[in-house]
């Protein structure tokens, strides 16, 4: 494999970048020198959403249906790596149209780009995709790797076609990661910001008895991992992209009220997770103790190894 050039040097394709992990990368990515290409749905909302401007030339926005056609070939030739953050939101209550919306987002899309990548010449040498750490389904207590096998739930059963869709690029000769996610914590989007305005009224409190796990990870070290992968060719395959110290859900929510300085004594239950979410609330109530094996064993230092320093941090912006 050639050397890597350096990344003020480098072009990467990113989709998915309008959302909560995408804008951090394409940010970052900028701040390195690195010229970014988008392929989205609709190119001037992309870019709006990523506050670039017309006469700013290190991003640029090209237009791609992934439900419905290969990605551009011209959009993935000639750069150094691909990342796809592809992805419907998980969070909704799975109707027969959501499931196939939250599938085909991902598994359709990411197919879609793979068959880019097979035209594209010459082929970017890198792919970083999203997975989820769903793949496993629930395993109440157990200490969960990346060698634990997956679930056969909907979530499990969903992140095994989407990483094998993503796989497929290794037949192309490239370096294939797949990151499981975790629940990411920012306080401006995701669960977490969808958590605080009731936390702040001292509203909050476990759920579903709170003795599941949350596998957690700062938005900022999921943003690291990314850029480990794109860096580091030893990285390769499923790797957990969680902080290393998972807590229950009635830590999780105590250790919010105390960085908010409020109480959590406004348990959720059960039922009432299903009564809104359905099937989907097997998730929550179910949880997953996961661990970052793979990222531990290559040597990436955690910014927010413990959630409530994590929380804070994020609390303080």
């Amino acid at each position: 494999m050639p050397e890597q050039r350096p990344p003020s040097e480098r072009r990467v394709a990113v989709t998915g970048a309008s959302g909560l992990v995408g804008t951090a990368l394409v940010r970052a990515l900028r701040e390195r020198g690195t010229q970014v290409t988008v392929l989205t749905r609709e190119p001037p909302r992309a870019l709006r959403a990523l506050g670039v401007g017309p006469t700013e030339g290190d991003v640029q926005a090209l237009a791609w249906d992934p439900a419905r056609e290969p990605a551009p070939a011209e959009a993935l030739a000639g750069r150094d790596a691909v990342v796809n953050l592809l992805g419907e939101p998980i969070a909704q209550r799975w109707s027969a149209r959501a499931r196939a919306a939250i599938r085909e987002s991902r598994v359709t899309g990411t197919a879609n780009l793979i068959a880019g990548l097979a035209r594209a010449q010459p082929r970017p040498p890198v792919l970083v995709s999203s997975s989820a750490i769903g793949y496993y389904g629930p395993h109440g207590e157990e200490p969960l790797d990346e060698d634990t096998p997956p679930g056969g739930d909907f979530l499990g059963s969903l992140c095994v076609e989407w990483e094998a869709a993503a796989a497929r690029a290794r037949e192309l000769g490239m370096r294939v990661v797949q990151l499981r996610t975790g629940v990411v914590l920012d306080a401006r989007r995701g669960a977490l910001a969808r958590m605080l305005p009731v936390f702040r009224l001292g509203l909050g409190g476990p759920i579903a008895g709170g003795r599941q796990y949350v596998s957690w990870i700062h938005a900022r070290d999921l943003l690291g991992m990314i850029l480990a992968a794109l860096d580091d060719e030893r990285w390769s395959g499923p790797v957990n992209a969680t902080a290393p110290e998972p807590v229950t859900n009635r830590e999780f929510s105590r250790a919010l009220a105390r960085s908010l300085g409020r109480p959590a004594v406004m348990p959720v239950p059960a039922f009432a997770l299903r009564a809104r979410y359905g099937e989907m609330a097997d998730v929550l109530i179910g949880g997953a103790r996961v661990l970052p094996a793979k990222a531990l064993v290559l040597g990436y230092e955690f910014s927010h190894p413990r959630l409530e320093p994590a929380l804070r941090s994020l609390l303080a912006r």
